[in-house]
């Protein structure tokens, strides 16, 4: 799978341990920084990784903070993107289950390493069930 990734400074320490378990397990990564821990504003970090996701250069995208919000309200603002905060298991499940999630937000100060990719790991594995979800999906969409 293609997926890009992208963090501010509070993210910064988890979005390098995701890319590598993702490149580990055998997934393209496109990384759009930040590229250190010093102090950045991050939608000039989340909303590249949205607008690649957006276009279709990208199947999945990954964006995370010190929270998750701030980079959640910034990919969320792209048309096409349907971003889930996510902070445990089942809300990135059901962030893919019922709202056919592309992107997912992550906050480092919200959860453990192991949560973190256990999150990660969960939202690629689980499918859209469409259906009776789809008729939410068009209907955000066409907004």
């Amino acid at each position: 799978m293609k997926i890009a990734i992208g963090s501010d400074h509070a993210g910064f320490r988890y979005k390098e341990l995701i890319k590598a378990h993702l490149i580990a397990l055998g997934h393209e990564v496109h990384d759009y920084g930040t590229d250190s821990p010093e102090a950045v504003d991050y939608p000039l970090f989340i909303r590249p990784v949205a607008e690649a996701v957006a276009r279709g250069e990208f199947e999945r995208g990954i964006v995370l903070g010190g929270s998750g919000n701030g980079e959640a309200i910034v990919a969320n603002r792209v048309k096409g993107v349907r971003c889930a905060l996510c902070w445990n298991v089942d809300s990135a499940q059901l962030g893919r289950q019922h709202n056919n999630a592309n992107v997912i937000s992550l906050g480092e100060r919200m959860m453990s390493e192991e949560t973190a990719l256990a999150i990660v790991d969960t939202w690629l594995a689980t499918p859209f069930e469409g259906g009776r979800h789809q008729r939410r999906i068009d209907l955000i969409d066409a907004v």
